[in-house]
């Protein structure tokens, strides 16, 4: 088995792992392994199991980086092989938060979608939030298929307070994107400063893996020198 860290990708709300598509390919184009976990959406527990059920198959070093909501699951993990994490525009509660506390904290963009759960207690997106809010920096064709491809996520995921979460342990780098009209600017780096994280600004959407994928791939390169060097 290699010791070079595969970067393990988690999507977030209205997401699959397509989202990370672009970032997968220039990824591996330069020798860097990756895998994009499949999130259930359906309850914090059930999502954070599921992650760590793929990083208990990457099984050597892991670089783990959540969009979104899935930065609240990443805060959940317990596999050993995590050697870094990665918030791209992604929510950080800490313990004894839950991930809705920290999404609604401040004050929302004037473009930020108003969210409720159905009869079912799923939330989905609105299809107007697509070009937006969630990715209005993408094309018209990316926008389509973001929307027809999206996942709801349940109320269960939001409502549930998190342990003592695995940033406190576990060196953290945060993107910060200015654009961002679902979790504005502001409240991403109250809680990447909150955790410590080593920030990077960049002037991009929400959801730069499909709208500035070069963005995200350069961090995560930089990401998994770093972790080479310290196992060297």
């Amino acid at each position: 088995m290699s010791s070079d860290p595969t970067v393990v990708l988690a999507h977030g709300a209205w997401a699959d792992g397509s989202s990370w598509s672009k970032v997968i390919d220039q990824l591996e184009q330069t020798g860097v392994r990756v895998l994009a976990a499949s999130l259930p959406l359906t309850t914090l527990a059930g999502d954070t199991e599921a992650l760590d059920r793929a990083l208990e198959h990457v099984g050597g070093p892991v670089v783990l980086v959540g969009h979104a909501y899935a930065g609240g699951v990443l805060g959940g993990v317990t596999a050993p092989n995590v050697k870094a994490l990665v918030y791209v525009a992604a929510l950080a509660p800490d313990e004894g938060e839950t991930v809705g506390d920290v999404f609604g904290r401040g004050t929302p963009h004037p473009q930020a979608p108003a969210l409720a759960p159905d009869s079912h207690g799923l939330i989905w997106l609105p299809d107007e939030a697509f070009a937006a809010a969630f990715a209005p920096n993408a094309t018209a064709e990316e926008q389509v298929r973001l929307r027809a491809l999206q996942r709801p996520i349940s109320g269960a995921c939001i409502t549930v307070p998190v342990n003592r979460p695995r940033w406190r342990g576990v060196p953290s780098w945060y993107l910060v994107t200015e654009q961002d009209r679902m979790i504005p600017a502001e409240n991403q780096r109250f809680m990447a400063e909150r955790m410590g994280a080593e920030i990077r600004v960049h002037d991009v959407d929400h959801t730069p893996s499909v709208t500035a994928p070069g963005v995200v791939s350069d961090l995560l390169r930089e990401v998994v020198a770093k972790v080479k060097a310290n196992q060297a």
